[in-house]
Order: C-alpha cells, then structure tokens, then sequence
C-alpha cells in the first residue's frame, strides 16, 4: 500500500463529512472487505461516487456494454472513494457526448488531430476497451468480458488526423496505484502468462526493443505487465485495422502526484530509467506509439478553455481531487 493511498484516504473520508456532492445517507461508513470504512459510501449509495451530472448515463453505458464496476455490485460503481476506475470515468466520461471539447483536452498532444470520431454507440469515449477480436490469444474458449480476466484500456478514443487518417488511442489511466515486485508470470493456478504472450513478443515487428530489454521476463512485474499487454494490444489492433484505423497507440495518464507509482519494480530495468514511464518509453520502438502525461497538466490546460458548461464539473474535480491544483512537482503529502 503507497503513501499517497493513505493520504487520500484520509482526505476524502474528511471531504465525505462536509462535501455537499454527497447525500446524508451516504456520509456514513462503507463496507469494504467486510470492514466499515470512513472512505468509503454505504452500498446503497454507491452511484454518488459518480459526479451527479454524469451518473445515469455512464452507469447505463456500462450495463448496455456488459462491463462490470470494479468492486461494484448491482451494476453501480464500487463504493471506494479512491477507485481508479470510477476516477477514470469521473475525468473523461463527460467528454463522451462532447467531441470539441474531447478536441480541445487532447490538441496538446495530437498535434494532427482534425476531428473526434465516436468509438461505440455515437460516443466519443469508449471505457475498457479490449478490442473487437481476441488479439492477444487470452480467452480461446471463453466469452471475453470488457474490464475483467482480458487486457482492457481503461478508456479509447478515435481521432481523425489532418491527412484524413485515423488513429485510436488507448488510455490507461492510473490514480493511486503502486506496485511491489511480485513476480507476474506464474498465476495462482500455475498458469505460465509468459506463454501466451510470447508467439506475439517474438515476431519480428513486435514493438519492443530487444537490443533494450535484457530479458522477457524483466516485464512480468506490475505496472510493466500491464504495459506490455496493452502495447501488444494495440498493435495487433493497428495490423487488423480495427474500426478504421491507421494507427494505434497507447497514452498513459497518472497523477504527478502519485510518486509512488513511478518506481520501477523490475530489478532488471532499473538502469533502463529513472521511472516507469521513462522506462517504457525507451523499451517501445516506435516512439509515437506511446506517450505518457501528467493528468494535472493535460486537464489544467483544458480548464483554461473549456466550455463555460463544465465550469460546474471542473469545479466537482478540483475539490475532489485537489491534487489537480498543485504546482509543479509535489511529493507525497
């Protein structure tokens, strides 16, 4: 468990207690794991850990794609104020229905974009994307499920580019997530991973370095796990053209003030960078392939040209999630 964890912990059981984003009933304490948690909603309140202008739309958007709520139950979201998926959806879901605003958020890193494409159903953003086949040879005998037992992207987006192009990103987005190094590649049933994504790891246009990584499983430690399969998965989704496009690459979003996340955990990596991301960046040989950015700065840059519309959920972000309002580099509270 990280230290910015504990610190939000503690800071939304207090936001929780005065915040009038949330309901009475829902200032007592939740169970988690079988325990009352100040930080946490009572279950029947579960769908207020959703901003209020958003939460019947996204919690009927992931009933209508069969994607289940991380800890949730009764298709709500989990009830755990530092959730990372419903930290996800509280960001990004009130772009999906807005492709110029979606536009103006990502103009700082797409330089080429022209338009916003939707991904699914006329939305803009699609959450826990997988993919429209089985790329990566994970489920041969089963029924794929989006966000649970498959490589998922946390969300996708489809951008139209100058030259008339298409490029789908996918995003995976972290909040206060760290990782020891506990070695991935045996499950706890003796499952060997290493074998299912080795035949796509050795081919000649994996996106890769080999000349950097000095072995394969110097990437079955967390979060270096999880990168792999998503790199692998878009570019199997780039190979088969998937909805269009040209391109696919991977943006990863974190909280700089999450240091904790940024440690490498794979002992053999460490000399390949200073940080988890700086790592990947190097081990992907195609570098427009993956791009990684601060959630503070990218959303910080939107605030200043947003619609005058979402003043109210920018409003509902920056005391929820203070930390969007530090400056600069802050280390753990």
């Amino acid at each position: 468990m990280g230290r910015v964890l504990d610190h939000e912990r503690e800071r939304l059981a207090r936001y929780k207690a005065t915040s009038l984003c949330f309901s009475e009933a829902a200032r007592a304490d939740g169970y988690y794991m079988g325990k009352p948690r100040s930080f946490c909603l009572p279950r029947a309140n579960a769908a207020e850990n959703l901003y209020s202008a958003i939460r019947e739309q996204a919690i009927e958007a992931f009933q209508e794609s069969s994607i289940p709520w991380h800890s949730g139950r009764d298709g709500n979201p989990s009830n755990h104020l530092c959730d990372s998926q419903v930290c996800c959806v509280n960001f990004l879901f009130p772009f999906a229905n807005r492709p110029d605003e979606l536009l103006k958020l990502l103009a700082p890193l797409f330089l080429d974009m022209r338009a916003m494409l939707p991904m699914e159903r006329g939305q803009y953003v699609a959450f826990e994307w997988i993919g429209k086949s089985d790329y990566l040879g994970e489920r041969p005998r089963g029924k794929r499920t989006r966000g649970a037992n498959t490589t998922s992207a946390d969300a996708a987006v489809m951008i139209e580019r100058t030259d008339g192009s298409r490029q789908i990103v996918l995003i995976e987005w972290k909040y206060i997530e760290s990782y020891g190094r506990t070695f991935k590649r045996y499950s706890s049933s003796g499952t060997d991973r290493a074998a299912i994504y080795d035949p796509l790891f050795q081919r000649d246009d994996c996106w890769l370095d080999k000349d950097v990584l000095s072995n394969y499983d110097a990437l079955f430690y967390e979060p270096f796990y999880q990168f792999m399969r998503q790199q692998l998965l878009a570019h199997e989704m780039e190979k088969a053209k998937e909805l269009g496009a040209d391109v696919v690459s991977l943006l990863h979003l974190a909280p700089t003030y999450n240091t904790d996340f940024q440690r490498v955990t794979s002992p053999t990596l460490v000399d390949v960078g200073a940080s988890v991301t700086e790592v990947w960046s190097r081990l992907v040989r195609v570098p427009d392939r993956f791009a990684s950015v601060s959630v503070e700065s990218l959303f910080r840059e939107y605030a200043r040209q947003m619609a005058p519309d979402m003043e109210p959920w920018w409003a509902y972000l920056t005391g929820r999630y203070n930390w969007l309002t530090f400056e600069g580099t802050r280390d753990t509270p």
